[in-house]
């Protein structure tokens, strides 16, 4: 049987972002870094009543708020920006101040993943967004050309793909565009296609002290998809919630 060891309380951690920005987040082959964000329950469930909110604890949205800070984009699939009511991101001016000194965008842009650009344009994901930093839509080449014309009277469009949304392609045009951290907030089938794709380099997973969710899991593989393995870089507790941080490791045949 493997040696295994008991994990021991450690030292406070008065700013929960402290130990997630220490990070260097960049590849050697200069596609964008992408790490994924989301919180499961005991029993793996990603919602409850097709939303994520009430499995997320204080410390979880405490965290979840602050973790944006670190990314030059926040990427999310059409149907997690439809349930939860997206807005545009907004950080505490503490953090958007320190963005803005480090030489970056108070705050970074909503990017909404999307084939059928069945989206209302009016929902504050775009009519919030400030004129300098437009929430992106990301779609592909056979997207309604009438809801394609809408998206570009408010969002900034980016076509990867022609009959879906190509992972990979949606990537390469974020950086091209400079934004070089990816953050995923989601939802499963999106976070799948990047994991199933082997783009997915950090996960940051908190573990909410629930059970009985929606039957929904953090990810969902598409068909054929090969695994992905990660390592675990560190654990944090606040309360019965973990905070585990993973990176893609090497795969195993």
């Amino acid at each position: 049987m493997s040696a295994m060891r008991m994990l021991e309380p450690g030292p406070w951690i008065a700013d929960p972002l402290a130990p997630y920005e220490q990070v260097t987040r960049t590849r050697a082959d200069g596609r964008p870094w992408v790490m994924a964000h989301m919180v499961g329950g005991l029993d793996g469930s990603a919602a409850i009543g097709g939303r994520v909110g009430a499995l997320s604890t204080a410390p979880d949205a405490e965290l979840f708020r602050l973790m944006r800070g670190l990314a030059d984009v926040v990427l999310v699939g059409a149907e997690t920006a439809r349930a939860e009511n997206y807005g545009v991101v907004r950080l505490p001016p503490e953090r958007a101040a320190a963005r803005v000194a480090a030489g970056r965008t108070a705050t970074p842009p909503l990017a909404v993943v999307s084939r059928s650009l069945d989206l209302d344009w009016s929902a504050r994901a775009f009519a919030d967004a400030p004129p300098g930093s437009r929430t992106l839509v990301i779609t592909c080449a056979v997207a309604d050309p009438v809801r394609l014309a809408e998206a570009r009277q408010v969002a900034d469009v980016v076509v990867a793909g022609a009959d879906r949304v190509d992972p990979a392609l949606a990537l390469q045009q974020l950086g091209e565009r400079g934004l070089r951290v990816v953050l995923c907030e989601g939802g499963p089938t999106w976070l799948g296609e990047l994991a199933g794709a082997g783009l997915v380099d950090e996960l940051c997973l908190t573990l909410s002290p629930l059970m009985g969710g929606d039957p929904l899991p953090v990810s969902i593989a598409p068909p054929g998809a090969p695994l992905a393995h990660f390592a675990l870089r560190h654990v944090l507790r606040a309360g019965d919630t973990l905070f585990l941080r993973y990176e893609r490791g090497p795969d195993v045949p």
